[in-house]
């Protein structure tokens, strides 16, 4: 069977959530399936992070911009190549690709939802339009819509009036660099972020999803009740935008506990996961959450929200607040801080659960998906 894999942003030097999605579980197809032949349509990039093998071909494609690559470059490729299943991993597909079976990953409906637009550049806001216009008019065509957790699936049969069978939930994994790795050899890293070790961490983000207000409000809170405070690693957001932020709530006062570094390059995530005291990632809404995965796998205690699919992903066991609730966030700090069986609990709780999520068990899942479609009768 041949099988195309529509991976066009992968060689990105600064690749987004989507894109690692794609990488991880293409990387993982390679190590288990040595049957069919595949073609990974890419466009031309910096990070040659995917290497060819003698059934991975690498295809690439230039164009302009990213409708023109998908809805242009992709079909006339597809017409070359001439494969039994098109896979689209990041939420839209051709409008036109007659007679190839095509499977669509929709990670999220967010784009859908009302307050999707606000705060947002134009760029997000042309995206989001893009997306509102192709993604009705390729569902019935799917085989099969993929997407990353039950909450998800859900939503989306519910949202766009398919039938149950449609769309089929497989989760996301994260990469084993994420460990408990060594405490000093960690320091190095961290020591180029901020002076203090034993931090709090958060990955900002200006999306209202996410939650910096809720969670500098919570901050706050925690500042007032702890004996020990700790500092804030706040990754992702610019000085300014966090600045902006704290003028707006009027927590001008916080911003000396603060340590704002901006982009920490992946490579030195695992290292700066293990050197944090908690992680918090206090999200109002989720499709999935890899950064929950990474952070337990490192050993490090999660306080997360408990809406969306984000119970699904970290599970009961998880120390989940409601992510609304600033005083209930810095009580659950509190409690990691002065109860030493919390913390521990936490830990081996964490590196539990993530013995359920793993690249190879999506890729698995994606290959039985494959092969399933792949037999069917067309039409």
């Amino acid at each position: 069977m041949k099988i195309a894999i529509e991976a066009q942003r992968i060689f990105r030097r600064n690749k987004h959530g989507m894109d690692f999605v794609a990488l991880e579980s293409i990387r993982c197809l390679q190590e288990l399936d040595h049957e069919n032949e595949y073609f990974i349509l890419v466009a031309p990039g910096e990070d040659r992070c995917l290497e060819a093998t003698d059934n991975f071909h690498i295809v690439e494609l230039r164009c302009p911009s990213y409708p023109l690559w998908e809805q242009v470059a992709l079909p006339r490729a597809l017409r070359r190549i001439r494969p039994d299943l098109l896979h689209c991993t990041s939420n839209t597909a051709p409008l036109h690709c007659a007679g190839t079976r095509l499977v669509v990953t929709l990670h999220d409906i967010i784009f859908l939802e009302r307050q999707a637009g606000r705060n947002s550049s134009l760029y997000q806001q042309m995206g989001r339009i893009y997306r509102r216009l192709v993604v009705p008019r390729i569902l019935r065509r799917c085989s099969r819509i993929v997407t990353v957790s039950a909450f998800e699936r859900d939503r989306i049969r519910t949202a766009l009036g398919l039938r149950e069978e449609a769309v089929v939930a497989i989760h996301n994994g994260y990469n084993p660099r994420f460990r408990v790795l060594d405490k000093a050899a960690c320091r190095v890293v961290t020591a180029r972020y901020l002076a203090e070790g034993g931090y709090l961490l958060f990955l900002g983000n200006t999306d209202p999803k996410k939650n910096t207000a809720g969670t500098l409000r919570a901050y706050a809170a925690y500042l007032r009740l702890s004996a020990t405070p700790r500092p804030l690693l706040i990754a992702d957001l610019q000085e300014e935008e966090v600045e902006a932020l704290l003028e707006r709530l009027d927590l001008e006062r916080i911003r000396p506990m603060l340590r704002i570094v901006g982009y920490i390059p992946h490579a030195d995530l695992p290292a700066i996961y293990n050197g944090a005291f908690a992680f918090l990632y206090t999200s109002l809404r989720e499709s999935f959450g890899i950064p929950i995965l990474e952070a337990m796998a490192c050993g490090t205690p999660v306080i997360t929200s408990d809406t969306s699919a984000i119970p699904e992903i970290a599970g009961r066991g998880a120390m989940l607040v409601d992510p609304t609730n600033p005083d209930e966030i810095a009580a659950r700090l509190v409690a990691l801080e002065s109860d030493e069986d919390i913390r521990r609990g936490q830990i081996a709780y964490g590196l539990h659960r993530v013995g359920s999520f793993s690249w190879k068990r999506t890729a698995e899942q994606l290959l039985s998906l494959y092969r399933k479609i792949g037999t069917k009768p067309q039409g």
